[in-house]
C-alpha cells in the first residue's frame, strides 16, 4: 500500500462524508507511521504488527465519538500509544536485545560502501539503545518529538501531560541520549 499523504483537514472532512472510506484513507495515510511509532517503543517487529492491527481496531471503533478538538494526528498517536504500552505490559518474555536483531557481521574493509551502511546501522541501533534506556515519558516525548516532529502541544495530548512537561521530559531525554552515545564512543 502505497503512503498517501492528505492533510488531517482532507482526512477529517473525507471521514464526515462516509466513515468507512474515510477510514481507508486515514488508514493508508498514517499506517506506516503509526508502526514505526509502535515499533520503535516496543522494538519487536511481531508486536508491532500486533499492536497496529489493534490501534486501527480501536481508532475504527471510536471514529464516531472521536474529540473533534484534539488533532487527528495527535488522537491517533494516543491511541497508538496506548496500545504499545499495553502490549510491553502483556510481554511475558524479555525483550530480546537490539544486537540480537541484527545479522552478524564479518570485518570489513572501513572504506567500502558495505562497511559505512554497516557504520551507520551501528549508530542508529545505539541511538535505539539509548532511548530504550529513557523513562516511559521521556522516551515517548522524545520518540514524538524526534521522528514524528510534533509540537509540544500534541506531544502533552499523546502522552497525557501539559506542554512545558512535554518539552522538560524532550530535553531531560535529548541530554541523556548525548550523554550515553559520548560515553559509548
Amino acid at each position: 500500500m502505497s503512503r498517501l499523504q492528505l492533510t488531517d483537514e482532507a482526512l477529517t472532512q473525507a471521514l464526515e462524508e462516509s466513515l468507512d472510506q474515510g477510514f481507508l484513507l486515514l488508514m493508508q495515510s498514517y499506517n506506516e507511521r503509526i508502526y514505526w511509532h509502535i515499533r520503535r517503543l516496543v522494538v519487536v517487529h511481531e508486536d508491532a504488527q500486533d499492536a497496529s492491527q489493534e490501534t486501527w481496531i480501536r481508532v475504527y471503533r471510536a471514529l464516531a465519538k472521536r474529540d473533534r478538538e484534539a488533532s487527528l494526528r495527535s488522537w491517533l498517536y494516543t491511541i497508538a500509544t496506548g496500545e504499545a504500552l499495553r502490549c510491553l505490559d502483556r510481554r511475558r518474555e524479555p525483550m530480546t536485545a537490539l544486537e540480537d536483531l541484527l545479522p552478524s557481521q564479518q570485518p570489513l574493509d572501513p572504506s567500502s560502501a558495505t562497511a559505512r551502511a554497516v557504520s551507520e546501522e551501528e549508530i542508529l541501533l545505539r541511538l535505539q539503545q539509548a532511548i530504550l534506556r529513557l523513562p516511559q515519558k521521556q522516551q515517548l516525548a522524545f520518540n514524538l518529538r524526534y521522528y514524528e516532529d510534533m509540537s509540544y502541544d500534541e506531544i502533552a495530548r499523546v502522552i497525557g501531560s501539559s506542554p512545558s512537561s512535554a518539552k522538560a521530559n524532550y530535553h531531560l531525554a535529548k541530554e541523556r541520549i548525548m550523554k550515553y552515545l559520548n560515553e559509548n564512543d
